[in-house]
């Protein structure tokens, strides 16, 4: 086996000319969780040659359900270690850097954009962390894919890719799009769900969090993320 054969069969589908342009980018993923894990993880096994990887938690035995990382055997350590661990176990040729930080709209954006990022994905849980990486890519000229939110779902196929302008149903689009109009932003590329968040029965609850999950939606919405991500890098490749 060479290096090459761990790509042979992408190559088939988008040409040689894309596996370079591939090869060549830098991918920033902020938020390794639910969705972000499976989006690191596509990236790396479609051949991206640098990522950063930015997030500052650890594996919790709740991530159980739904994180690629998170294993019995990996609660408490770091989601960005692990996700570097794997990335290079796909992909040794693959150059990993990880910011143990979280985003908050009140961060300093520089110790965040730590190169000349190709593409930004934004799977980060809070409204104000979304929108603010939205101002900060906006400003740098950054092409970013926003995930809404995958939490409360249960239909994996009511996930779509559209601008922010053009959703539907989503209660986190809803309210970016009021915000984001406000700032002067007119698009946003966006993973989004048409499906109606479900109403939770509290009793089933774990310890009073109100967010439910599964384990085959957060994995699809993160998915679909990498494949607009790959869009943008290839777009004009062929």
């Amino acid at each position: 086996m060479t290096a090459d054969d761990r790509f042979y069969r992408t190559e088939l589908l988008l040409g040689a000319a894309s596996m370079e342009r591939l090869r060549a980018s830098t991918v920033a993923v902020f938020g390794v969780g639910g969705v972000g894990s499976f989006t690191v993880e596509a990236l790396a096994r479609v051949g991206i040659g640098r990522l950063v990887l930015v997030d500052h938690d650890v594996v919790d035995v709740t991530n159980i359900n739904r994180q690629l990382h998170a294993t019995t055997k990996t609660i408490g350590q770091s989601k960005t270690a692990l996700m570097t661990r794997r990335i290079l176990e796909i992909n040794p040729d693959a150059r990993v850097e990880t910011i143990d930080e979280f985003y908050l709209p009140t961060s300093d954006a520089d110790k965040f954009f730590v190169a000349d990022y190709d593409c930004v994905v934004d799977a980060i849980d809070t409204i104000g962390g979304k929108i603010g990486l939205a101002v900060e890519c906006e400003r740098r000229g950054i092409p970013l894919v926003s995930s809404m939110g995958a939490g409360n779902k249960l239909d994996p196929t009511a996930f779509r890719a559209a601008d922010i302008f053009e959703t539907t149903v989503d209660p986190i689009a809803r309210v970016m799009r009021k915000k984001l109009k406000e700032l002067g932003i007119k698009r946003l590329r966006v993973v989004y769900s048409t499906e109606p968040p479900i109403r939770l029965n509290v009793e089933a609850n774990v310890e009073g969090k109100t967010i439910g999950s599964i384990s085959f939606v957060p994995s699809v919405a993160g998915l679909i993320l990498a494949a607009e991500v790959v869009k943008i890098l290839v777009s004009d490749s062929k």
